[in-house]
């Protein structure tokens, strides 16, 4: 089955132009023009968001609120032409996955997009036990006690990189470059939120601060 993805961009032009690029690749593409008709799809999850923060009815910010409230699994990437450094900053620290400023090629857009579902979505994967927590990475699932435990796909993503890292002390720079990407520019205090956020939602891992460099999970 082909990747399912929302694309949410009010210029009609570039909406075109993007689900064209898109649409080439294989992948099946729902485009909305606003907000408002990309809400009502939101409780029928694709298997990636492309959003535009600057939207005629909606801000993008409360639009990715509510995608990730019903589906927090679901990688985003946002598109903005405004503030690069305070959108990509403010859209990371509330769930997205990717940032990507305007004017941008598409062809980069696509590239963007591939590697992010391939990061995401990877066939190669384990059932991962880590006590008390399951955790299985083809399904992007964590259990606790047969309970979900609900994790927005970055801290998923460094959870897993914690694991296959235990022991080794990671700095901050590595877990933006393998969690975020190589190509993320912004500051590296978002890796201490989502260490927050992961700590709050998982309390039993072993997470140690290697205070001036980044983090460890010792192991277990």
């Amino acid at each position: 089955m082909p990747f399912k993805i929302y694309l949410v961009e009010d210029d009609k032009n570039l909406n075109l132009v993007l689900t064209s690029y898109l649409k080439k690749e294989g992948w099946q593409v729902s485009p909305f023009l606003t907000g408002g008709d990309a809400k009502k799809a939101i409780s029928v999850p694709p298997d990636l968001w492309i959003l535009d923060i600057m939207l005629p009815d909606i801000d993008g910010y409360q639009l990715l609120q509510e995608i990730k409230l019903t589906s927090p699994n679901v990688p985003v990437i946002f598109i903005s032409a405004r503030d690069a450094d305070i959108d990509r900053v403010l859209g990371l620290e509330l769930g997205s996955d990717d940032y990507l400023p305007k004017p941008f090629l598409p062809r980069e857009l696509v590239i963007r997009t591939r590697n992010l579902l391939e990061r995401v979505y990877d066939d190669n994967s384990l059932v991962l036990d880590i006590p008390p927590y399951n955790i299985d990475e083809k399904s992007r699932r964590v259990k606790l006690n047969e309970k979900l435990i609900d994790l927005t796909s970055k801290e998923f993503d460094l959870l897993i990189y914690l694991i296959k890292n235990q022991g080794v002390a990671l700095s901050r720079e590595q877990i933006l470059s393998n969690v975020w990407g190589a190509n993320y520019f912004g500051t590296d205090r978002v890796v201490d939120d989502l260490v927050r956020r992961l700590r709050k939602k998982m309390p039993e891992l072993n997470i140690e601060t290697v205070y001036g460099y980044g983090y460890r999970m010792i192991k277990s």
